[in-house]
């Protein structure tokens, strides 16, 4: 599901409130989420799981097609991980598929 038809979605279950003020809400969501990554906060969403930032160590790699070796960096990553409850759902409505 992308952005825009998690917003058209929203419109349509609460026609009460525009289209722009869910886009903004949206919007505002996304942005304080990143906001916090970038702080390298915790996100907790209680029965859908959470983000946070890890640590990715610097290793050497090499270029398959010339076979040059090089050094990657360390890097910040963000990372999901799904609650319970959520793993639950996916799995009980995947059963006999």
């Amino acid at each position: 599901m992308k952005k825009s038809e998690l917003i058209e979605r929203l419109a349509e279950k609460f026609p009460h409130i525009a289209k722009a003020d869910i886009e903004k809400i949206v919007n505002s969501m996304v942005e304080r989420i990143i906001g916090a990554l970038r702080n390298n906060e915790r996100i907790e969403i209680r029965g859908f799981g959470s983000l946070f930032v890890k640590l990715r160590k610097g290793r050497e790699a090499r270029n398959p097609k010339t076979g040059i070796r090089l050094n990657i960096d360390s890097k910040h990553v963000p990372f999901f991980k799904a609650g319970k409850e959520l793993k639950e759902l996916v799995n009980k409505n995947t059963q006999g598929k």
